[in-house]
């Protein structure tokens, strides 16, 4: 570490000698330490890190070294500076279990696992939807707390992670590792005995694939953003096997497109139970979640990247900031297809959606646009306020839209009509 050595600081040196020393010793002092200050040595990464004591008074510094002075080994500390830790309620340590498990984060994960279940043309039941949704959860919060375990130090230099409940030792890791082992083997087994096993092996898979290939390429490459994209993702497939829905079909050759109606007959329509033999429907479910993950994350990134930094998080925003916003942008623009042909082309919903899901996705891709072209916080922050509107806006036109439900007969405002009138 470089001391910043000041004339005073050299003339009070020369002021302990002898009148004939005095001069001498201090030109020679004062010229080693300009000379010491002019040199182009480079101080290492580690130098900027100081240890707590040098604080203290009793510290002892020398001027004149490119090394710190050791501190005391035992340096006196107040113990008045420092309180107890309180015993946790059962309220708190539910609170801290929350926290734990990013709450909003996983209330996400269940909502588009959810859009899965209602997106399907299969009929469920009411135990299976729960059990959907409380197995996502739990999945969600051991991959979550899983993560915290790893990132301990490096959530502590962060200002907007260092308040987690592992930094300020609210709970200790060995009880926040229970926690995730908990909840990470009780989310697996109830969605393999109360739903299927393939929704089971998603939901486990994800927090391998969340809590150790993403948490460990976080602090190795940027493409760790690419690897979340696909935990986000994941999700909505796992609602749609919930239903019976199946990802890989027995007949590749036999899938069903779902074009528009003016251009084939009405005696060729495809049959709504061939849905279930087809991968296009969950396909179109994983790449709008995996795309919309992209604006809303990079825009977020942008905000944080001095903190990123701070920590030694290889992200997009740091490395590269326009990059990170010419992919948020991509992204952005990825969604238009997306909705407009692959959605209605897989049958997940009617036609009309294409037209009406291009109002969000213009508005979001302008949004981007702008982040693009600027690079400023104030359209990064946009773009984020765009996104957390964006996705409950298309899910909830997904739903109006769907294929194969008549919303006016369904709330009672058109009848359905008998046979005798049909004939």
């Amino acid at each position: 570490m470089i001391w910043q050595v000041s004339p005073a600081h050299c003339l009070r040196r020369s002021l302990l000698h002898s009148p004939l020393q005095r001069g001498s010793i201090q030109l020679t002092n004062c010229y080693k330490a300009r000379r010491f200050l002019s040199s182009s040595a480079t101080p290492s990464f580690t130098s900027y890190f100081f240890h707590n004591a040098q604080w203290s008074s009793t510290r002892k510094l020398d001027a004149f070294s490119s090394q710190p002075a050791v501190p005391d080994a035992s340096p006196s500390v107040s113990v008045a500076g420092f309180k107890p830790v309180e015993r946790l309620s059962p309220r708190s340590l539910l609170k801290v279990y929350s926290q734990l498990s990013k709450e909003r984060l996983t209330i996400l994960n269940v909502l588009t696992a959810m859009s899965g279940v209602a997106l399907s043309p299969f009929p469920t039941t009411v135990p299976v939807l729960l059990s959907t949704a409380v197995g996502t959860a739990f999945c969600a919060a051991s991959a979550n707390t899983l993560n915290q375990l790893q990132e301990i130090p490096f959530d502590a230099q962060m200002a907007r992670t260092r308040s987690r409940p592992l930094v300020r030792r609210a709970i200790s890791p060995e009880h926040a590792a229970g926690f995730a082992l908990v909840t990470g083997i009780a989310g697996p087994v109830i969605l393999w005995t109360m739903v299927n096993p393939t929704t089971a092996i998603l939901g486990a898979a994800n927090v391998i694939l969340y809590a150790g290939v993403y948490t460990w390429m976080k602090r190795k490459s940027v493409f760790n953003t690419w690897v979340g994209a696909v935990v986000g993702a994941v999700p909505p497939l796992m609602g749609w096997t919930a239903c019976g829905g199946r990802l890989i079909p027995n007949d590749l050759s036999q899938i069903p497109l779902y074009l528009p109606s003016f251009m084939y007959p009405e005696s060729l329509l495809p049959l709504e139970s061939s849905m279930l033999d087809s991968p296009l429907a969950p396909f179109a479910l994983f790449m709008l979640l995996f795309y919309w993950q992209f604006p809303h994350f990079n825009s977020i990134s942008h905000l944080v990247r001095g903190s990123y930094a701070q920590a030694g998080y290889r992200m997009l925003s740091v490395v590269s900031p326009k990059k990170n916003s010419l992919v948020s942008l991509r992204h952005s623009l990825l969604l238009i297809p997306t909705c407009s042909v692959l959605i209605p082309l897989a049958g997940l919903t009617t036609w009309h959606f294409a037209l009406t899901s291009l109002i969000p996705n213009l508005i979001c891709a302008r949004a981007a646009w702008r982040f693009h072209q600027t690079g400023g916080e104030k359209e990064a922050r946009s773009v984020w306020h765009h996104c957390l509107l964006h996705l409950p806006v298309i899910l909830g036109l997904m739903m109006v839209h769907k294929r194969g439900i008549d919303w006016l007969e369904y709330i009672g405002l058109r009848s359905t009509p008998s046979v005798e009138e049909q004939s």
